[in-house]
């Protein structure tokens, strides 16, 4: 580690010169040398979550990475958003500076002095006293956090994870590198094994490979004293003591007294002993702070200024939902105070259950006895003003032959949506349209009725089938009782009819039947031709996870299928109308981290939805929601160049698999494994052939196929192994095809 190069009179390193700014409500410091072109517009960028290219943690603080134009060109940048909404931060930053302007200074400080740490850009201030405060640095590609590397050494499982990295001179660098920092007077004070950096291909690291990150608890102090040290030291996830004593022999630089491994290990049981008793003792505290206020992301605006407990909600840009602001204790006194309404709907659902139960078991029964044609998924989507050619463009590459585009009611510009509309009617593809409802619709019945006659009229050239509401039992969406949703259903039924259109719904979020009966078996129910459900089953596993014990997914979409054909309109048709698994990136995903997955679980969850739900008949219709979106769609948008993520190609290989084909059921198979057999359109003069779908629930297992397969195409279309042909092959987690010349008899 290079010395650092201090002024004598006040023994602190020289930090590069700096400039001031204020810019529409924020105000900071940006460093010249990297001085955006247009420094207003890259500020605006920057403070914009929906600018993100990427998300590198979502927690307490969100950091996500996107760029800006310099006089050098563009530069990759990392932001890091801190939320001040709390007293407790408020105050903080009002007697300490922000949590950004500390790690500013600091680390200013660390990059003059030529300590590991990636250049501080800008430090960018809300003037807004609850407002957020962000801190800019440069975007370092190539690293990987240190958490992975020792997460891996206590598992174990070093050397199949980081195979070319040296366990020894890893752990005696990180050492050496930590023992720099606090040589030259840094007392990090939150030194957890995410907030250091090391080159993803490191082999034989130094202590100069490190970078340190996360400065805003940091100290200057000269010099640190002994329990200082320690409590640094004792936050790294080093347990074995063979690895203690090499990391200590490289913090020392020579090998550890006795003394000093023995204090170690005392700081480092003890930090973990105070974890481990604070999430005993917060995790009942959590269960009943139900009255608490929410405390939303910094992107999202304020609720209205005077707002009801029932009116404070807010449009979410960036997950395309609404977002509500009202307390879990305001959102229960509203339901008590409906409550008449729910104990009517409570008799309805006892009263009617009995029949649901007897048409559901039936249907159970029946599942396999007859063939299904494969009826091919939907996209649901929604227009990118942007870049508008490119919707139309994937729905084609995708081979989707259905699609639903959500309006928006509550706006008043819709020509982005009938261009597309247009457009994709030429192209010979169905659309279907979606009407949601926001609070301030519902609110206004007439405003409703009227946008909705507009709608109808301007799109009804482009496709006669129309969603009636949306997320009905989500309060969010506007809607807190029965009686809500029926008036607002019964305006739009009578106009989509007078048209010749159909109308689907009550459009229920998630696996909640009882919401779902309350709403199609009242005897004042809207005359709907159809059901529309946003199916999203239990976001928190696969599709097969069972809910309530007995209820996965071809269980609850049969079980929405009883509801509507026993209702009093006996509504044959079922269509789930969104569905999708949110990813780990952010507030751009529509559901919290807990439910989140990796792009290779969604594509895997994708296809086997879509199979369950289509290929047993227990859904008619099946949408994806949605191409293009952070989060959770087919598309990742980006400024370089939209990329195709593992769901697309799962989704492109599901179509053009099984375009034409018809299931024929279920092969007997063990628990764990699917394997559906096919039939499949042949050219002309020629027999059918049978294709077997099959994916397992287990890991890698084998399955006997009936006969030795000629082809096999894997879940992302790619040809497989010519090993995999069979008769007994191998299956794991995603979908694989087997085709064969010939038909197969179940």
């Amino acid at each position: 580690m290079s010395p650092i190069p201090r002024d004598r009179a006040s023994r602190r390193p020289r930090p590069e010169e700096v400039e001031g700014f204020r810019v529409d409500g924020w105000s900071g410091e940006v460093l010249l040398a990297h001085r955006p072109i247009d420094l207003a517009a890259a500020v605006r960028k920057v403070v914009d979550p929906t600018s993100a290219e990427a998300t590198l943690h979502w927690g307490r603080s969100y950091l996500y990475g996107t760029s800006i134009e310099t006089a050098d060109g563009r530069l990759g940048v990392v932001v890091k958003l801190y939320r001040n909404q709390s007293p407790r931060r408020r105050l903080d930053r009002k007697l300490r500076g922000s949590r950004a302007e500390r790690s500013w200074r600091t680390s200013r400080l660390l990059h003059a002095a030529g300590i590991g740490t990636p250049t501080p850009v800008l430090w960018i201030e809300s003037e807004a006293p609850d407002g957020p405060s962000l801190f800019v640095s440069r975007w370092l590609e190539g690293r990987v956090e240190v958490r992975y590397i020792l997460r891996a050494l206590s598992a174990g499982t070093l050397a199949e994870a980081f195979p070319r990295l040296d366990r020894v001179a890893f752990l005696e660098a990180l050492g050496a590198f930590i023992g720099g920092l606090h040589a030259e007077g840094v007392f990090h004070r939150d030194l957890s094994i995410g907030n250091v950096l090391l080159p993803d291909d490191a082999e034989q690291p130094s202590p100069d490979d490190f970078q340190i990150l996360d400065l805003s608890r940091a100290r200057i102090r000269d010099p640190i004293g002994w329990a200082a040290r320690y409590r640094d030291l004792c936050r790294l996830t080093i347990h074995r003591p063979v690895d203690q004593r090499i990391f200590l022999r490289g913090y020392w630089g020579r090998e550890p007294t006795r003394l000093q491994r023995a204090t170690h290990l005392v700081f480092h049981r003890g930090f973990y002993g105070k974890l481990a008793l604070k999430r005993a003792v917060r995790a009942p505290l959590r269960k009943i702070r139900w009255s608490s206020p929410r405390r939303p992301h910094a992107h999202l605006e304020a609720a209205p200024e005077g707002a009801s407990r029932r009116d404070k909600i807010v449009w979410d840009p960036l997950t395309e939902q609404p977002h509500q602001h009202a307390s879990r204790r305001e959102k229960n006194l509203v339901r008590l105070a409906d409550a008449p309404s729910h104990l009517r709907d409570l008799a309805r659902i006892v009263r009617r259950a009995p029949a649901v139960v007897r048409r559901y078991r039936q249907l159970q029964r029946d599942q396999w006895r007859q063939p299904v044609d494969w009826p091919g998924v939907g996209v649901a989507v929604r227009p990118r003003p942007e870049a508008p050619e490119t919707v139309a463009a994937e729905i084609e590459a995708l081979g989707v032959e259905h699609v639903l585009l959500r309006l928006h009611p509550w706006e008043d510009d819709d020509r982005h949506e009938e261009t597309l509309a247009r457009t994709l009617h030429a192209r010979g593809i169905e659309v279907a349209f979606a009407l949601p409802q926001t609070r301030e619709m519902v609110r206004d019945p007439g405003r409703w009725r009227a946008r909705v006659e507009e709608l109808v009229d301007r799109f009804a050239p482009f496709g006669r089938d129309f969603q009636i509401g949306q997320a009905i039992n989500r309060s969010k969406w506007g809607v807190w009782k029965q009686a809500e949703y029926r008036q607002l259903a019964r305006s739009a039924v009578e106009v989509v009819g007078a048209r010749g259109g159909r109308a689907f719904g009550p459009a229920v979020i998630d696996f909640e039947p009882h919401a779902l009966l309350a709403a199609l078996h009242h005897p004042r129910q809207a005359g709907l031709d159809g059901v529309a459900s946003l199916l999203y089953v239990d976001r928190r596993g696969a599709p097969e996870r069972r809910q309530l014990l007995v209820f996965d997914t071809p269980a609850k979409a049969w079980l929405v299928r009883a509801i509507g054909e026993t209702s009093p309109h006996r509504l044959a048709t079922s269509w789930i109308t969104e569905v999708n698994w949110p990813l780990r990136e952010g507030p751009h995903a529509p559901a919290g981290r807990d439910v989140a997955v990796d792009e290779a679980q969604q594509a895997d969850y994708l296809a086997r939805f879509f199979l369950l739900t289509l290929a047993t008949g227990a859904a008619d219709r099946a949408y994806w929601w949605r191409i293009f979106a952070r989060g959770y769609g087919l598309v990742e948008p980006r400024e370089e160049g939209d990329r195709r993520r593992p769901a697309w190609h799962a989704l492109a290989t599901l179509q053009h698999e099984l375009r034409g084909g018809r299931c024929v059921g279920r092969l007997a198979s063990r628990d764990g494994v699917w394997a559906l057999l096919f039939d499949r359109p042949a050219a002309e003069g020629e027999n059918r052939r049978s294709l077997i779908v099959a994916w397992s629930t287990d890991g890698e297992t084998t399955l006997d196929l009936p006969a030795a397969a000629v082809q096999v195409v894997e879940q992302d279309g790619r040809a497989g192994d010519s090993s995999l042909r069979g008769p007994a092959t191998r299956i794991d987690g995603s979908v694989r095809y087997f085709h064969f010349d010939h038909q197969i008899a179940r």
